[in-house]
Protein backbone atom coordinates (compact mmCIF):
# COMPACT_ATOMS: atom_id res chain seq x y z
CA UNK A 1 0.00 0.00 0.00
CA UNK A 2 1.04 3.47 -1.07
CA UNK A 3 2.63 5.21 2.74
CA UNK A 4 2.19 8.90 0.77
CA UNK A 5 -1.46 7.73 0.50
CA UNK A 6 -1.43 6.13 4.19
CA UNK A 7 -4.81 8.24 5.61
CA UNK A 8 -4.02 7.87 9.25
CA UNK A 9 -1.56 10.00 11.15
CA UNK A 10 -1.50 9.66 15.25
CA UNK A 11 -0.76 12.43 16.93
CA UNK A 12 -1.49 14.29 19.81
CA UNK A 13 -4.85 16.93 19.66
CA UNK A 14 -4.67 15.96 15.79
CA UNK A 15 -8.17 15.60 14.04
CA UNK A 16 -8.12 12.22 12.23
CA UNK A 17 -9.36 11.31 9.39
CA UNK A 18 -13.10 10.02 10.22
CA UNK A 19 -14.27 11.92 13.66
CA UNK A 20 -16.12 8.59 14.57
CA UNK A 21 -18.19 8.15 17.95
CA UNK A 22 -18.72 11.62 18.82
CA UNK A 23 -22.10 12.58 16.94
CA UNK A 24 -23.54 12.41 20.49
CA UNK A 25 -21.68 15.40 21.96
CA UNK A 26 -21.61 17.62 18.82
CA UNK A 27 -25.07 17.57 18.87
CA UNK A 28 -25.63 18.19 22.15
CA UNK A 29 -23.20 21.15 21.43
CA UNK A 30 -25.10 22.57 18.93
CA UNK A 31 -28.10 22.80 20.96
CA UNK A 32 -26.13 24.84 23.84
CA UNK A 33 -24.95 27.22 21.03
CA UNK A 34 -28.54 27.50 19.59
CA UNK A 35 -30.19 28.00 23.53
CA UNK A 36 -27.49 30.55 24.42
CA UNK A 37 -27.52 32.55 21.96
CA UNK A 38 -31.80 32.85 22.28
CA UNK A 39 -31.02 33.76 25.83
CA UNK A 40 -31.87 31.07 27.30
CA UNK A 41 -30.31 29.43 30.22
CA UNK A 42 -27.65 26.52 29.17
CA UNK A 43 -24.94 24.93 31.68
CA UNK A 44 -21.22 25.20 30.63
CA UNK A 45 -19.52 22.09 29.59
CA UNK A 46 -16.98 19.57 30.74
CA UNK A 47 -15.76 16.69 29.14
CA UNK A 48 -13.50 14.36 31.32
CA UNK A 49 -11.69 11.11 30.24
CA UNK A 50 -8.32 8.83 30.08
CA UNK A 51 -5.45 10.29 27.55
CA UNK A 52 -6.03 9.13 23.91
CA UNK A 53 -9.96 9.19 23.94
CA UNK A 54 -9.72 12.50 21.67
CA UNK A 55 -10.29 15.22 24.38
CA UNK A 56 -8.56 18.06 22.57
CA UNK A 57 -9.47 16.89 19.33
CA UNK A 58 -13.08 17.07 19.95
CA UNK A 59 -12.31 20.60 21.81
CA UNK A 60 -11.37 21.91 18.45
CA UNK A 61 -14.56 20.84 17.11
CA UNK A 62 -16.42 22.26 19.08
CA UNK A 63 -14.09 25.59 18.76
CA UNK A 64 -14.95 25.21 14.92
CA UNK A 65 -19.12 24.75 16.03
CA UNK A 66 -18.71 28.20 17.38
CA UNK A 67 -16.95 29.89 14.90
CA UNK A 68 -19.17 28.97 12.55
CA UNK A 69 -22.10 30.46 13.84
CA UNK A 70 -20.80 33.60 14.40
CA UNK A 71 -19.25 33.27 17.98
CA UNK A 72 -16.03 34.21 19.62
CA UNK A 73 -13.98 31.47 20.38
CA UNK A 74 -11.14 31.29 22.02
CA UNK A 75 -9.27 28.31 23.45
CA UNK A 76 -6.20 27.68 25.65
CA UNK A 77 -4.00 24.40 27.27
CA UNK A 78 -3.62 24.89 31.23
CA UNK A 79 -0.49 24.36 32.80
CA UNK A 80 0.09 23.29 36.10
CA UNK A 81 3.09 25.90 36.74
CA UNK A 82 0.96 29.04 35.02
CA UNK A 83 -1.41 30.97 36.40
CA UNK A 84 -4.70 31.55 34.13
CA UNK A 85 -4.81 35.40 33.69
CA UNK A 86 -2.41 35.42 30.88
CA UNK A 87 -3.18 32.97 28.69
CA UNK A 88 -7.08 33.40 29.33
CA UNK A 89 -6.47 37.29 28.23
CA UNK A 90 -5.25 35.96 24.59
CA UNK A 91 -7.96 33.63 24.27
CA UNK A 92 -10.48 36.10 24.89
CA UNK A 93 -8.60 38.54 22.63
CA UNK A 94 -9.13 36.29 20.05
CA UNK A 95 -12.86 35.66 20.91
CA UNK A 96 -13.09 39.41 20.90
CA UNK A 97 -11.34 39.67 17.00
CA UNK A 98 -14.14 37.61 15.94
CA UNK A 99 -16.66 39.75 17.46
CA UNK A 100 -15.73 42.42 16.11
CA UNK A 101 -16.06 41.38 12.15
CA UNK A 102 -19.48 41.41 13.02
CA UNK A 103 -19.46 44.85 15.72
CA UNK A 104 -21.31 47.85 14.10
CA UNK A 105 -19.73 50.12 17.43
CA UNK A 106 -15.93 50.35 16.88
CA UNK A 107 -15.91 51.97 20.23
CA UNK A 108 -17.71 49.64 22.21
CA UNK A 109 -15.18 47.08 20.92
CA UNK A 110 -12.24 49.06 21.78
CA UNK A 111 -13.84 49.81 25.34
CA UNK A 112 -14.15 45.68 25.52
CA UNK A 113 -10.71 45.48 24.80
CA UNK A 114 -9.70 48.24 27.28
CA UNK A 115 -10.94 46.26 29.95
CA UNK A 116 -9.49 42.80 28.63
CA UNK A 117 -6.08 44.91 28.26
CA UNK A 118 -6.59 46.00 32.42
CA UNK A 119 -7.26 42.39 33.34
CA UNK A 120 -4.30 41.23 31.35
CA UNK A 121 -1.67 43.62 32.87
CA UNK A 122 -2.52 42.71 36.41
CA UNK A 123 -0.56 39.14 35.60
CA UNK A 124 2.56 41.55 36.19
CA UNK A 125 4.08 41.36 39.54
CA UNK A 126 3.64 44.00 41.94
CA UNK A 127 6.57 45.93 41.68
CA UNK A 128 7.97 44.91 38.35
CA UNK A 129 9.93 47.52 36.06
CA UNK A 130 8.19 49.23 33.28
CA UNK A 131 10.68 47.99 30.78
CA UNK A 132 10.04 44.22 32.48
CA UNK A 133 6.20 44.06 32.31
CA UNK A 134 4.73 41.53 30.13
CA UNK A 135 2.44 43.58 27.52
CA UNK A 136 -0.37 41.54 26.28
CA UNK A 137 -0.78 43.16 22.49
CA UNK A 138 -3.94 44.75 22.90
CA UNK A 139 -3.65 48.19 20.82
CA UNK A 140 -6.04 50.46 23.11
CA UNK A 141 -5.33 51.88 26.54
CA UNK A 142 -6.33 50.02 29.70
CA UNK A 143 -9.07 50.95 31.16
CA UNK A 144 -9.10 51.72 35.00
CA UNK A 145 -11.54 50.58 37.56
CA UNK A 146 -13.21 47.77 35.65
CA UNK A 147 -11.06 43.91 35.88
CA UNK A 148 -8.00 45.11 37.14
CA UNK A 149 -8.37 44.88 41.36
CA UNK A 150 -5.96 41.88 41.39
CA UNK A 151 -8.40 39.41 42.89
CA UNK A 152 -8.71 37.43 40.10
CA UNK A 153 -12.32 36.02 40.96
CA UNK A 154 -13.70 40.05 40.96
CA UNK A 155 -11.79 40.30 37.76
CA UNK A 156 -13.21 37.50 35.93
CA UNK A 157 -16.62 38.06 36.71
CA UNK A 158 -16.45 41.82 35.33
CA UNK A 159 -14.25 40.55 32.80
CA UNK A 160 -16.93 37.78 31.42
CA UNK A 161 -19.83 40.17 31.61
CA UNK A 162 -18.46 42.75 29.25
CA UNK A 163 -17.06 40.25 26.70
CA UNK A 164 -20.30 38.57 27.16
CA UNK A 165 -22.34 41.86 26.73
CA UNK A 166 -20.10 42.73 23.81
CA UNK A 167 -21.49 38.90 21.94
CA UNK A 168 -25.05 39.97 22.87
CA UNK A 169 -25.01 43.10 20.71
CA UNK A 170 -24.77 41.13 17.65
CA UNK A 171 -26.92 38.43 18.87
CA UNK A 172 -24.03 35.50 19.47
CA UNK A 173 -21.68 34.37 22.08
CA UNK A 174 -18.66 33.82 23.86
CA UNK A 175 -17.04 30.03 24.00
CA UNK A 176 -14.21 29.30 25.89
CA UNK A 177 -12.16 26.49 25.58
CA UNK A 178 -10.18 24.93 28.52
CA UNK A 179 -7.69 21.65 27.55
CA UNK A 180 -6.16 20.02 30.49
CA UNK A 181 -8.53 21.95 33.29
CA UNK A 182 -7.36 19.96 35.72
CA UNK A 183 -4.04 21.82 35.62
CA UNK A 184 -5.37 25.10 36.14
CA UNK A 185 -4.38 26.55 39.85
CA UNK A 186 -7.04 26.65 42.52
CA UNK A 187 -7.27 30.50 43.44
CA UNK A 188 -7.91 30.40 39.85
CA UNK A 189 -10.66 27.32 38.91
CA UNK A 190 -12.30 28.97 42.23
CA UNK A 191 -12.48 31.82 40.14
CA UNK A 192 -13.53 30.20 36.92
CA UNK A 193 -16.38 28.64 38.61
CA UNK A 194 -17.83 32.12 40.29
CA UNK A 195 -17.54 33.75 36.92
CA UNK A 196 -19.71 30.58 35.39
CA UNK A 197 -21.88 31.16 38.17
CA UNK A 198 -22.26 34.49 37.81
CA UNK A 199 -22.76 34.26 34.20
CA UNK A 200 -25.24 31.66 34.74
CA UNK A 201 -28.09 33.79 36.78
CA UNK A 202 -27.63 36.83 34.04
CA UNK A 203 -28.36 34.40 31.33
CA UNK A 204 -24.61 35.83 29.62
CA UNK A 205 -24.08 34.29 26.46
CA UNK A 206 -20.63 32.87 27.23
CA UNK A 207 -19.83 28.96 27.79
CA UNK A 208 -16.80 27.39 29.16
CA UNK A 209 -16.00 24.35 27.87
CA UNK A 210 -13.37 22.47 29.71
CA UNK A 211 -11.43 19.23 29.16
CA UNK A 212 -9.78 17.16 31.63
CA UNK A 213 -8.57 14.12 33.50
CA UNK A 214 -11.51 11.84 34.82
CA UNK A 215 -11.11 13.35 38.36
CA UNK A 216 -11.57 17.02 37.46
CA UNK A 217 -15.19 16.57 38.30
CA UNK A 218 -13.92 15.98 42.13
CA UNK A 219 -11.43 18.92 41.97
CA UNK A 220 -14.19 21.55 40.50
CA UNK A 221 -16.31 20.43 43.43
CA UNK A 222 -13.66 20.49 46.40
CA UNK A 223 -13.52 24.47 44.84
CA UNK A 224 -16.66 25.44 44.83
CA UNK A 225 -19.63 22.91 46.12
CA UNK A 226 -22.26 23.77 43.29
CA UNK A 227 -19.81 23.24 40.63
CA UNK A 228 -21.51 19.91 40.45
CA UNK A 229 -24.90 21.55 39.39
CA UNK A 230 -22.81 24.38 37.38
CA UNK A 231 -21.69 22.13 34.78
CA UNK A 232 -22.88 19.24 32.42
CA UNK A 233 -20.48 16.34 32.79
CA UNK A 234 -19.48 14.91 29.35
CA UNK A 235 -17.39 11.10 29.84
CA UNK A 236 -15.69 10.64 26.87
CA UNK A 237 -14.20 7.13 26.57
CA UNK A 238 -13.55 4.17 24.13
CA UNK A 239 -15.24 3.76 20.33
CA UNK A 240 -17.76 0.91 20.38
CA UNK A 241 -16.97 -1.93 18.21
CA UNK A 242 -19.18 -0.07 15.07
CA UNK A 243 -17.61 3.35 15.75
CA UNK A 244 -14.23 2.27 16.10
CA UNK A 245 -15.03 0.54 12.34
CA UNK A 246 -15.84 2.98 10.72
CA UNK A 247 -13.14 5.14 12.07
CA UNK A 248 -11.07 2.99 10.14
CA UNK A 249 -13.27 1.33 6.81
CA UNK A 250 -14.78 5.45 5.63
CA UNK A 251 -11.01 6.90 5.53
CA UNK A 252 -9.41 3.19 4.16
CA UNK A 253 -12.46 3.88 1.41
CA UNK A 254 -12.24 7.10 0.50
CA UNK A 255 -8.50 5.76 -0.84
CA UNK A 256 -10.51 3.30 -2.95
CA UNK A 257 -8.74 0.53 -0.80
CA UNK A 258 -10.34 -2.39 1.67
CA UNK A 259 -9.93 -3.99 4.67
CA UNK A 260 -10.82 -7.34 5.39
CA UNK A 261 -13.22 -7.98 8.28
CA UNK A 262 -10.75 -10.19 10.31
CA UNK A 263 -8.59 -7.30 9.89
CA UNK A 264 -11.23 -5.18 11.39
CA UNK A 265 -11.26 -7.70 14.65
CA UNK A 266 -7.75 -7.46 15.00
CA UNK A 267 -7.32 -3.67 15.19
CA UNK A 268 -10.27 -3.56 17.49
CA UNK A 269 -8.66 -6.47 19.69
CA UNK A 270 -5.26 -4.47 19.45
CA UNK A 271 -6.85 -1.15 19.87
CA UNK A 272 -9.49 -1.66 22.13
CA UNK A 273 -11.23 1.25 20.92
CA UNK A 274 -9.14 3.89 22.47
CA UNK A 275 -8.98 6.27 19.25
CA UNK A 276 -4.99 7.54 19.22
CA UNK A 277 -4.92 3.20 19.45
CA UNK A 278 -7.33 2.94 16.88
CA UNK A 279 -5.00 5.29 14.32
CA UNK A 280 -1.44 3.99 15.28
CA UNK A 281 -2.31 0.60 15.00
CA UNK A 282 -4.09 1.68 11.43
CA UNK A 283 -1.81 3.90 10.11
CA UNK A 284 0.71 0.89 10.77
CA UNK A 285 -1.56 -1.74 9.38
CA UNK A 286 -1.55 0.03 5.99
CA UNK A 287 2.44 1.11 6.06
CA UNK A 288 2.78 -3.19 6.76
CA UNK A 289 0.27 -4.31 3.63
CA UNK A 290 1.91 -5.11 0.42
CA UNK A 291 -1.29 -5.11 -1.47
CA UNK A 292 -5.02 -3.82 -1.36
CA UNK A 293 -7.20 -5.40 0.83
CA UNK A 294 -5.53 -5.18 4.48
CA UNK A 295 -5.88 -8.14 6.20
CA UNK A 296 -5.37 -10.07 9.24
CA UNK A 297 -1.80 -10.89 8.65
CA UNK A 298 -0.66 -7.15 7.61
CA UNK A 299 -2.00 -5.99 11.09
CA UNK A 300 -0.24 -8.81 13.15
CA UNK A 301 3.05 -7.97 11.16
CA UNK A 302 2.37 -3.91 11.65
CA UNK A 303 1.56 -4.47 15.43
CA UNK A 304 5.11 -4.26 16.63
CA UNK A 305 5.58 -0.97 14.88
CA UNK A 306 3.14 0.38 16.13
CA UNK A 307 3.77 -0.94 19.96
CA UNK A 308 7.12 0.36 19.01
CA UNK A 309 6.14 3.69 18.14
CA UNK A 310 3.60 4.11 21.49
CA UNK A 311 5.94 2.81 23.58
CA UNK A 312 8.36 6.47 23.10
CA UNK A 313 5.91 8.91 22.07
CA UNK A 314 2.91 7.84 23.89
CA UNK A 315 4.03 6.05 27.27
CA UNK A 316 7.84 6.62 27.33
CA UNK A 317 7.42 10.17 27.24
CA UNK A 318 5.06 10.03 30.38
CA UNK A 319 7.18 7.13 31.99
CA UNK A 320 10.41 9.02 32.00
CA UNK A 321 8.83 12.11 33.59
CA UNK A 322 8.66 9.67 36.66
CA UNK A 323 11.46 9.56 39.29
CA UNK A 324 12.59 6.30 40.61
CA UNK A 325 10.18 6.40 43.74
CA UNK A 326 7.18 7.08 41.38
CA UNK A 327 8.21 4.36 38.69
CA UNK A 328 8.19 1.30 41.55
CA UNK A 329 4.69 3.03 42.29
CA UNK A 330 3.64 2.82 38.89
CA UNK A 331 4.95 -0.44 38.37
CA UNK A 332 3.36 -2.07 41.89
CA UNK A 333 0.03 -0.46 39.95
CA UNK A 334 0.78 -2.58 37.17
CA UNK A 335 1.57 -5.60 38.85
CA UNK A 336 -1.92 -5.44 41.15
CA UNK A 337 -4.17 -4.96 38.01
CA UNK A 338 -2.09 -7.66 35.87
CA UNK A 339 -2.25 -4.84 33.50
CA UNK A 340 -5.77 -4.61 33.15
CA UNK A 341 -7.00 -0.80 33.00
CA UNK A 342 -7.84 -1.17 36.42
CA UNK A 343 -7.87 1.21 39.83
CA UNK A 344 -5.92 -0.35 42.35
CA UNK A 345 -6.31 0.69 46.11
CA UNK A 346 -3.64 2.34 47.64
CA UNK A 347 -3.68 0.06 50.81
CA UNK A 348 -3.08 -2.79 48.09
CA UNK A 349 0.07 -1.08 46.78
CA UNK A 350 1.32 0.00 50.01
CA UNK A 351 1.13 -3.49 51.37
CA UNK A 352 2.81 -4.81 48.13
CA UNK A 353 5.65 -2.83 48.31
CA UNK A 354 5.33 -3.87 52.19
CA UNK A 355 5.63 -0.50 53.23
CA UNK A 356 3.33 2.09 55.10
CA UNK A 357 1.28 3.76 53.01
CA UNK A 358 2.04 7.21 54.59
CA UNK A 359 5.73 6.82 53.20
CA UNK A 360 4.25 6.43 49.79
CA UNK A 361 2.03 9.44 49.56
CA UNK A 362 4.62 12.03 48.42
CA UNK A 363 4.92 9.19 45.18
CA UNK A 364 1.08 9.01 44.72
CA UNK A 365 0.94 12.96 45.00
CA UNK A 366 3.79 13.66 42.33
CA UNK A 367 2.10 11.16 40.12
CA UNK A 368 -1.19 12.60 40.55
CA UNK A 369 0.20 15.71 39.57
CA UNK A 370 2.23 14.59 36.74
CA UNK A 371 -0.79 13.42 35.61
CA UNK A 372 0.10 9.85 35.39
CA UNK A 373 -2.43 8.40 37.37
CA UNK A 374 -5.49 9.61 39.01
CA UNK A 375 -7.83 8.74 42.20
CA UNK A 376 -10.69 7.35 40.60
CA UNK A 377 -12.55 6.87 44.09
CA UNK A 378 -11.99 7.37 47.84
CA UNK A 379 -8.53 4.97 48.36
CA UNK A 380 -8.12 4.18 44.62
CA UNK A 381 -5.76 4.98 42.29
CA UNK A 382 -5.15 4.28 38.24
CA UNK A 383 -3.56 5.30 35.35
CA UNK A 384 -4.61 8.12 33.19
CA UNK A 385 -3.40 6.36 29.96
CA UNK A 386 -5.00 3.38 28.64
CA UNK A 387 -3.10 0.02 28.37
CA UNK A 388 -0.25 2.23 30.79
CA UNK A 389 -0.08 -0.89 32.92
CA UNK A 390 0.48 -3.08 29.61
CA UNK A 391 3.69 -0.82 29.20
CA UNK A 392 4.88 -1.12 32.11
CA UNK A 393 4.67 -5.12 32.37
CA UNK A 394 6.29 -5.66 28.52
CA UNK A 395 9.07 -3.31 29.73
CA UNK A 396 12.48 -4.45 30.07
CA UNK A 397 14.27 -2.67 33.61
Amino acid sequence: MDPVRNPFAPGAGQRPPELAGRDRELAAFDVVLERVARGRPERSLVLTGLRGVGKTVLLGELRSMAVKRGWGAGKIEARPDAELRRPLSAALHRAIRDLAVRHRDPERVETVLGVLKAFALRANPDGTKLRERWQPGIDVPAAQGRADSGDIEIDLVELFTDVAELAQDVGTGVALLIDEMQDVQPDDISALCAACHELSQSGAPLVVVGAGLPHLPALLSASKSYSERLFRYVLIGQLDREDADHAVLAPVAREGAEISPLALDALFDASSGYPYFVQAYAKAAWDAAPADPITPEDVAMAAPEAEAELAVGFFGSRYERATPAEREYLRAMADLTAGRDEAVGTTDVAVYLGKKPSSLSPARDNLIKKGLVYSAERGRIAFTVPHFGRFLLGREE
